[in-house]
């Protein structure tokens, strides 16, 4: 899940960043308006966790800027600006939630996964492919009514291609899910972890490569 989190307090963006790398989230931070609208321009991501009180443009600014434009992607405001009155505001401005500082990891971390899943059509934690289904919130999997035990990182690959089963995901996308922001990792480690997760599924055919590009799951 690649997450865009506007915070110019650098001791706070980069605990922020942390705990949701931590919590499986592809974090790109930057601390001021104007590099958030840049980076929305060029650059596609499932969620933004935006501050209000930025140094060059107020995150409503911000938050205006994306809604004209047509980007319909979960914004949550994360703020110290407590008044009912300022939530509303935002609220009725595009934001799609709001968490007031100080505030806990773990509840972020769940907002934001419960934003996606709306934004992406589903409302429930598991996910339904075929004879696979996945539980994002007890990290858990079920292969053909059998309990399946997957590590972090099969796990992360398999959540990957049944959030849009049949697309085929590119290499690198894949990578990015799975090793997120390792920098040693082995230029066969996709693939090796591609195979383990075939094994354990049951069934090779069900995870496709598609030679050049990427891998696509197709089950029915």
């Amino acid at each position: 899940m690649e997450l865009l989190l506007v915070e110019d307090d650098a001791m706070l963006g980069q605990a922020v960043e942390i705990g949701l790398s931590e919590r499986q989230f592809l974090v790109q931070r930057v601390r001021t308006g104007a590099a958030a609208i840049s980076e929305l321009n060029r650059t596609h991501y499932d969620a933004i966790v935006l501050d209000l009180g930025l140094p060059d443009l107020d995150g409503t600014r911000v938050l205006a800027s994306l809604r004209k434009k047509g980007m319909t992607l979960p914004v949550l405001v994360l703020t110290a600006r407590d008044q009912s009155t300022e939530i509303v505001k935002q609220l009725d401005n595009g934001a799609d939630d709001y968490m007031i500082k100080p505030f806990d990891m773990n509840e972020l971390a769940a907002r934001l996964r419960a934003l996606v899943r709306r934004q992406r059509g589903y409302a429930s934690p598991e996910l339904k492919v075929g004879d696979i289904v996945l539980d994002d919130a007890n990290h858990t999997v079920v292969v053909e009514g059998q309990a399946v035990n997957l590590s972090r990182r099969e796990f992360e690959l398999l959540k990957a291609l049944m959030i849009a089963p049949e697309r085929v995901h590119s290499r690198d996308k894949l990578e990015q899910v799975v090793f997120q922001n390792e920098t040693q990792v082995e230029s066969n480690a996709l693939e090796v972890h591609v195979h383990n997760l075939r094994k354990k599924l049951g069934h090779k055919e069900w995870i496709q490569t598609i030679r050049g590009i990427g891998y696509r799951l197709q089950c029915k």
